[in-house]
């Protein structure tokens, strides 16, 4: 079934979608993933209508560590 799940930015909250995703029940859709210098792309991206899920700014290349 699909229904809709507002949220506020609070932790109690947060653990509770943390635990859906880790148990397989909630799977969030991400259509593309842009690296934080092609913001503008995925804007333009976006004002097109065509994403079918989220639009994803990578703010962290996979291979950066954090110190």
């Amino acid at each position: 079934p699909y229904r809709y799940w507002f949220m506020r930015p609070d932790g109690v909250q947060m653990a509770k979608l943390s635990e859906l995703v880790e148990n397989g029940r909630l799977k969030p859709i991400i259509d593309r993933c842009y690296p934080l210098e092609k913001t503008a792309d995925a804007f333009r991206y976006l004002e097109a209508g065509h994403a079918r899920g989220k639009v994803v700014i990578e703010v962290l290349a996979d291979n950066a560590s954090a110190t």
